[in-house]
């Protein structure tokens, strides 16, 4: 079984997401998911992890010392390790990527993953330049800390290995699969506030349906996201 470690300050954030929704069901199952807390590896009393970064400036800089400390704990050698910081220098996080570290982790002669959760003003970075394998963005904005971005990215990927999800279809159609964003969705009640589930829903004749949703997916996507139909 394929493993995955995130490094964090703030492991009570993985608590819930251990535990809760369709993704936790992956966890002991398809993937171990072992979170730990870089202040055991502070290596002193005080359990301090960051220090002032040299030349000066605003903030803190997590410790190459501690993270290497920490990386070293594990039963694996580094070359056996895909080390990934999620960062704004990083690549762009999307479906693509998703899918390829989630066939990885199906494949028993490929890397364990570390996930490395920033915080402060960043990491060290001759830890990055030593040791970093792969760095990703969510997008060009800033989080105050790496576990939301770890989360998700975890999230984006045990998804899709399967047994996860229950039915191994779930995926098939799902925003970007094929390039467009999904279809839209109706349930009950029939009509909501005048507003009425269009016919061809309820026609029982799926050849239609099926046509019909076709149809919305590229009509939603020229109307909220035309970017994808110029790719």
């Amino acid at each position: 079984m394929k493993k995955i470690t995130v490094l964090t300050l703030f492991p009570d954030y993985f608590k819930a997401f251990e535990t809760q929704g369709k993704a936790s069901s992956a966890f002991g199952n398809s993937v171990e998911l072992e979170v730990l807390n870089l202040r055991e590896f502070s290596g002193n009393k005080y359990q301090s992890v960051d220090d002032y970064p040299y030349g000066g400036g605003h903030g803190m800089v997590i410790r190459a010392d501690v993270l290497k400390r920490a990386i070293d704990s594990l039963d694996k050698e580094i070359s056996d390790l895909r080390i990934i910081f999620p960062c704004p220098r990083g690549i762009q996080w999307d479906r693509e990527q998703a899918h390829k570290m989630a066939s990885s982790l199906r494949d028993e002669d490929t890397q364990d993953i570390v996930l490395i959760c920033g915080r402060y003003e960043g990491i060290d970075e001759r830890f990055i330049e030593k040791y970093v394998t792969e760095m990703y963005s969510l997008g060009d904005f800033i989080l105050t800390g790496g576990e939301l971005a770890v989360m998700a990215i975890i999230d984006s990927v045990v998804r899709l290995i399967p047994g996860t999800l229950g039915n191994s279809d779930s995926t098939k159609g799902e925003s970007f699969e094929k390039g467009l964003l999904e279809h839209g969705h109706y349930t009950r009640p029939a009509i909501f506030e005048g507003l009425e589930v269009p016919t061809v829903l309820l026609s029982g004749h799926h050849k239609k349906i099926e046509q019909y949703r076709a149809m919305e997916s590229k009509s939603l996507t020229e109307k909220y996201r035309p970017d994808l139909l110029q790719e």
